[in-house]
């Protein structure tokens, strides 16, 4: 089963907005929000909010992708975010979130009995290539106790 196929038979926000996973690395994951009007806000663009979602869950994939391997000893969660809406959206969007730290680095910090914290930015495309938001969510791997 593939990090999309499970994120979204386990994440229920994902199958209520249909993203599609189009590609997971451990450095980098791509989404795809397609355009639905029950999801549209008073400018019939996607709502901040089907937008936050897009974005978060990109990183979600990157979290999975690269740390899924400690899993057995560590829980991800993210710490905070923020996020910039920069052009009006239109139409089906693209998220791609990208790993701002190695995860060897991160994964040492673990092992040193830390609770590493690691940014992933996400960068939110129109089918016209034009920018419209920009996210960073700082994700923490909190120890099992």
């Amino acid at each position: 089963m593939s990090i999309g196929e499970m994120l979204a038979a386990t994440v229920p926000m994902v199958r209520t907005l249909k993203l599609e996973y189009l590609e997971t690395t451990p450095e980098k994951a791509v989404l795809a929000l397609p355009d639905q009007a029950e999801y549209q806000n008073h400018v019939g663009g996607p709502h901040a909010g089907a937008m936050f979602t897009l974005g978060e869950s990109a990183t979600g994939a990157v979290v999975i992708a690269a740390f899924g391997s400690e899993l057995g000893r560590a829980v991800p969660l993210p710490v905070r975010a923020e996020t910039t809406y920069k052009k009006l959206a239109r139409g089906p969007l693209t998220a791609t979130a990208r790993l701002g730290r190695p995860a060897a680095e991160v994964i040492a910090e673990l092992d040193e009995g830390r609770r590493p914290e690691f940014p992933i930015t996400v960068e939110i495309q129109r089918e016209d290539g034009a920018v419209t938001g920009e996210m960073t969510v700082i994700w923490t791997l909190r120890p099992n106790d």
